[in-house]
């Protein structure tokens, strides 16, 4: 599928088809996706938790979902959960280090927080590759109340920080839910700015 393509198709899919489990090759397709990401500094402080037999996802939805809901109901569909995390720490020290010269450590520095900067980008080079494999994809986050314990149940690290969490499958043939069927996409005059505000 050529990029314009795969950019075109991308969507949120909220729903999955249980009956279909997602291939390795495809699943190991995303993950190298999103270790391709950019990098600042090339820290690679991004770690993916891959969650795909029923007992690890039954036990990531009972440790991290708040209420039950339609949308969650949809999401529990999925075969493969895939954790994001990132480290602070592994960027700090990255820029510590003498080609950089940071030696105070100091988060202040950053314009933006990097570590979470580069999660995106790895989420998004993963959710690009989940369509180029034919498979849906949805980004979601944590509820902040329960990181500590989806930590504690998977033995994540502490200083390990919450990304979000992309569900992976085949869409169940369903009726678009979600933000884009309310709100109309702005238009592109609206968004892109030439030479000036």
């Amino acid at each position: 599928m050529d990029f314009a393509e795969v950019v075109r198709r991308r969507r949120m899919i909220r729903s999955y088809d249980e009956a279909r489990p997602v291939p390795a090759d495809a699943l190991d397709g995303v993950l190298a996706a999103a270790l391709r990401a950019p990098s600042a500094g090339f820290t690679q402080g991004i770690s993916l938790m891959v969650l795909s037999s029923a007992t690890e996802r039954e036990t990531f939805w009972r440790v991290a979902a708040e209420t039950d809901s339609t949308w969650l109901r949809g999401m529990r569909t999925a075969p493969v959960l895939v954790a994001v995390w990132t480290s602070e720490e592994a960027y700090l020290d990255r820029y510590a280090e003498p080609d950089k010269g940071w030696t105070d450590r100091d988060a202040a520095r950053w314009s933006a927080p990097y570590w979470f900067v580069d999660g995106g980008m790895a989420s998004m080079a993963a959710l690009l590759s989940a369509v180029d494999h034919h498979l849906g994809a949805c980004f979601f986050g944590i509820p902040t109340a329960r990181i500590a314990a989806v930590r504690e149940a998977f033995g994540v690290p502490p200083k390990q920080l919450s990304v979000g969490v992309i569900s992976l499958g085949y869409p169940a043939p369903a009726p678009a839910i979600g933000s884009p069927t309310r709100r109309p996409r702005k238009a592109q005059s609206e968004l892109i700015h030439r030479g000036s505000w």
